[in-house]
């Protein structure tokens, strides 16, 4: 094998999925291309058919992408790197990504596998393929695997063939809308959401159907939705939940129109948040007891498992306000999921595993994280509440929130940065234990996590290394306003020690 081949795919490789630069711009020259997406869409059958015991022959695969202006000629390219390798490829369009994870599962289309063009919340020069089998996203090995088959038999031909055009989008949007009018029940059944103002935006990303395609057959008023028209230039905000200034977009047009409720995703679909009547933003941890307190109806003492960087608050609030148990594990939304299933196949019940990005995924859904259906979970709830005169907000009006919260991402300098960030979290704990105003975090999965209490301070600080780059985020959290301040005061001195380490001013 060519080393360099190996290194150059290899390096496409972001976690579970396959990322890099498709457009050549100010952020570098192009490294994800026609060729690329072709050759890994060929190693990914001979994958598929080994996973699925078929030839290669006998395997069908869906191809489906989002707005990015990258999209055609990607998608071209794996469709002919899955047709060279033998497989039958359906050309699904613009559609978000959890409909391309459920093109494998739905009765109707029932693929083998599926690939998802798309790069998610990134800059519009970027692109990537995230990969389906009928068990879920590849995991991080299986990636790694189908890159260096790839890196060993490029396909260096351009094919002239196409996929066969298979209209995915209607399949979704009936089974979303399916979904609906049986947890709704409302008394005109095909119409469970007649007078309810809801707006979506959706970014300019794929998820624009949500609005004319789920909402508004169902009754829905959605005049005032913004964004909808897919644009590759993402000329309004970047399309991403945990953007500030996508929020406030979606919270202005929410408050202009009087909507009911606002519904935001990011690019493809997979994330979502949503902004109530009254302005309150419910991402990230007010997502997470939003749909945790519409759990607890149907599934009393469930776990749900979160990110590392949720907040005491809302671990007040699932554990004594609701009765649920609390699982804060790793950062990373597939870390996220497969705990959940996991647990599950362990016989403790889990029926969210959900990141603060946005990421959420339900055991009822396939464990697929699906912006539109953590959306419909919150409507279907929303219809029912407003028939018995009441209001999803009461469902969180006990959950409080931090005052004071900082992150600061450290740049580590220099090579071998993993083992130095390993080094520096060793010497963090070893300064905490030091101090008797430190209390180190028990059981913590990741970096570590030390909390407050005493009368100066009441919060938290969590140091991690990032998942895939050379820099380790730190979380701040304080019940005070101003405590975040003394909470770095008491820790700057560790960081004077550590000179590869950046961005502490």
């Amino acid at each position: 094998m060519n080393n360099d081949n190996l290194k150059r795919y290899l390096k496409l490789q972001n976690g579970s999925d396959v990322r890099g630069i498709a457009i050549t711009s100010e952020n570098g020259e192009a490294n994800l291309h026609e060729e690329e997406a072709r050759t890994i869409a060929h190693a990914f059958v001979g994958f598929l058919a080994n996973k699925c015991g078929k030839k290669p022959e006998e395997l069908k695969i869906g191809i489906g992408h989002d707005s990015r202006l990258s999209a055609d000629w990607l998608a071209a390219g794996a469709a002919q790197g899955f047709i060279t390798a033998g497989a039958k490829a359906y050309d699904c369009g613009l559609v978000s990504t959890p409909s391309m994870f459920l093109s494998t599962v739905l009765p109707g289309s029932d693929f083998d596998g599926a690939v998802m063009i798309t790069a998610s919340h990134m800059p519009s020069d970027r692109n990537g393929l995230k990969f389906f089998s009928k068990a879920s996203g590849l995991e991080h090995d299986e990636i790694t695997d189908i890159l260096t088959a790839a890196a060993d038999n490029i396909q260096t031909e351009k094919a002239d063939v196409k996929a066969e055009p298979f209209d995915l989008l209607t399949l979704y949007c009936e089974h979303q809308q399916a979904i609906i009018k049986k947890e709704v029940e409302a008394e005109d059944y095909d119409h469970p959401l007649k007078g309810l103002h809801i707006v979506v935006d959706a970014g300019n990303g794929a998820a624009g159907f949500f609005a004319s395609r789920i909402l508004e057959p169902l009754g829905a008023d959605t005049e005032g939705s913004v964004y909808l028209d897919p644009d590759g230039h993402f000329p309004n905000h970047i399309p991403n939940p945990e953007d500030g200034e996508a929020m406030a977009a979606v919270k202005k047009a929410t408050l202009d129109a009087k909507a009911d409720l606002g519904v935001i995703f990011d690019c493809d679909g997979d994330r979502g948040a949503v902004v109530l009547e009254d302005g309150e933003e419910a991402n990230r941890n007010t997502l997470i007891a939003l749909l945790s307190a519409i759990l607890v109806r149907q599934h009393p003492g469930t776990t749900i498992v979160t990110d590392s960087v949720t907040s005491d608050e809302l671990a007040v609030f699932l554990e004594k306000g609701l009765g649920l148990k609390h699982l804060r594990f790793k950062r990373g939304y597939k870390n996220v999921i497969d705990k959940g299933i996991e647990l599950n196949a362990a016989g403790q019940d889990c029926q969210l595993a959900i990141e603060t990005s946005g990421h959420g995924a339900l055991k009822e859904n396939y464990f697929s994280d699906d912006g539109a259906y953590l959306a419909v979970k919150i409507i279907c709830e929303m219809a029912r509440m407003r028939k018995e005169g009441r209001n999803v907000r009461e469902l969180i009006a006990d959950l409080e929130q931090p005052a004071d919260a900082a992150e600061i991402r450290f740049k580590i300098a220099g090579d071998d940065f993993k083992e130095y960030g390993l080094s520096v979290l060793e010497g963090f704990k070893a300064f905490a234990e030091a101090d008797s105003r430190f209390h180190i975090v028990e059981p913590n999965y990741e970096g570590i996590r030390i909390a407050f209490d005493d009368e100066e301070v009441k919060g938290w600080v969590l140091l991690r290394m990032s998942l895939h780059e050379p820099k380790m985020p730190m979380n701040l959290e304080a019940k005070a306003p101003g405590g975040t301040k003394i909470i770095l005061d008491r820790i700057r001195p560790f960081f004077a020690g550590y000179d590869r380490l950046t961005g502490l001013n």
